[in-house]
């Protein structure tokens, strides 16, 4: 596999991992880890996430990284590819634990993703587990401890009261590290798991990266960028402003975008087109747009 195996006595092992109470022993290692690798944040979520969830997930994942900050994810489907393949397109570091062994990834169809992270030389994949063990969900809670273990804060993003997401943000208030959550629809199953997590004071509510890093920010300070500039807003007219109003971050079909705008619908495609040529409009199936 071209890997390494890192013990617990090496100087490359994670320093916040050590201090956990029950630290692998071994790690499997694909790729490299980084000293700045210590000064990381987890984000995790469920498989299914809405155009919501999967909006704050690529956000977040490249703000941190253009902040200098390692993501750490479980490689899973859903909130965790996209935390892992949106860090990698911002050209930051991001770490995979895995719920098996290096040489068995799952799912299958991430193999490529791994690979990626391998030849960029953008971050590295571990396991605990030996090699030639298949995935299997009694490993997952193993998994979870490491995530959230290796990292000063686990953020979780869209999770049921019973999702997998939710044994990492019990490993999180167990190892005392902090827990932050997104507010979801209340009527989202999506969101009941993390609304529960605020309402009970178990996670900090937070609306953007800069109250992760308001938070952490002495934890940090050692890899922390300045804050990257904004670019400058597009330029719309009047047509293009008024059909970008009427959007949002979740999807809304192309007839409900122009009932709103008050505009026919071939002048709303043109200039949604026009939207997504700009870089704030993106395009889903049926016809379904949102803000990007």
């Amino acid at each position: 596999m071209n890997g390494t195996i890192i013990s617990y006595w090496d100087d490359s092992y994670p320093i916040q991992l050590k201090n956990i109470y029950d630290p692998p022993v071994l790690l499997f290692v694909r790729g490299k880890l980084h000293r700045d690798d210590n000064y990381s944040i987890a984000i995790v979520g469920t498989r299914h996430p809405t155009s919501y969830g999967k909006h704050l997930t690529e956000v977040l994942a490249k703000e941190l990284s253009q902040r200098g900050i390692t993501v750490v994810s479980g490689l899973a489907r859903g909130v965790d590819t996209i935390a892992h393949k949106s860090n990698l397109h911002a050209h930051g570091r991001t770490i995979a634990v895995l719920g098996g062994s290096i040489d068995k990834i799952y799912p299958k169809e991430n193999e490529k993703l791994v690979e990626l992270i391998e030849s960029t030389r953008q971050g590295a994949v571990i396991s605990e587990l030996l090699m030639s063990t298949p995935s299997h969900p009694g490993f997952f809670p193993r998994r979870n401890r490491i995530i959230s273990g290796m990292t000063l804060g686990t953020v979780i993003i869209e999770s049921d009261v019973d999702g997998g997401a939710m044994i990492t943000a019990t490993t999180a208030i167990d190892q005392n590290r902090e827990l932050f959550c997104y507010p979801g629809n209340i009527t989202e199953k999506q969101s009941f798991g993390t609304n529960k997590l605020i309402k009970n004071g178990q996670a900090k509510l937070i609306q953007s990266v800069d109250d992760i890093l308001e938070e952490l920010q002495l934890l940090l300070q050692p890899v922390l960028k300045s804050k990257p500039r904004a670019p400058e807003p597009p330029q719309l007219n009047a047509f293009e402003q008024k059909i970008f109003d009427v959007l949002t971050h979740e999807p809304i079909h192309i007839d409900i975008i122009s009932e709103q705008s008050q505009l026919s619908s071939s002048d709303v495609l043109v200039n949604l087109l026009s939207l997504e040529f700009k870089g704030i409009v993106r395009q889903m199936a049926g016809k379904m747009f949102l803000r990007t």
